[in-house]
């Protein structure tokens, strides 16, 4: 009951200035289907949501959409309300990770990191076995849930 209550627990937790970043969930729905968009990251090469320093005068969800079109070449319509969050350590430093459901509408045959990262879509199946991060794939979930659901009720 406890590790239950901890799996569900998520507090958002007020990071220092710099220390919170934000990040996008790119899918697309598809014959019925949640399709999501991963990119490596480029010190690991594991498999990731786009995401990246809050830029300067920008919403948090804004600039998840720019990491979006920095990193994986897309664009489309972010949310305001994040799905979850995250933390990771970068540099010795515990960073908060906020991640924004982006539905792409636009995918770019080039962008500006495209020499440094892959990009490739999946199903929810192969995305959960593709992030090696839980919390990742927990928000991957999530959408994937809230999505199927409305879809059944249209």
């Amino acid at each position: 009951m406890l590790r239950e209550f901890f799996n569900l627990w998520n507090p958002r937790v007020e990071s220092p200035p710099g220390l919170r970043q934000s990040g996008a969930v790119p899918y697309v729905v598809r014959d019925g289907r949640v399709v999501f968009l991963l990119v490596t990251s480029r010190r690991t090469g594991r498999w990731i949501f786009p995401k990246g320093s809050i830029s300067d005068g920008m919403s948090a969800w804004d600039s998840a959409a720019k990491e979006a079109f920095e990193e994986a070449g897309v664009t489309g319509v972010v949310e305001a309300e994040p799905l979850g969050s995250y933390r990771l350590s970068d540099k010795g430093q515990l960073v908060d990770v906020d991640l924004y459901p982006l539905l792409v509408e636009t995918q770019l045959d080039s962008w500006d990191e495209m020499d440094q990262r892959r990009r490739h879509w999946a199903l929810l199946s192969e995305t959960k076995r593709l992030l090696k991060d839980r919390a990742l794939t927990k928000v991957a979930y999530r959408l994937h849930h809230r999505l199927m659901t409305e879809l059944a009720s249209q």
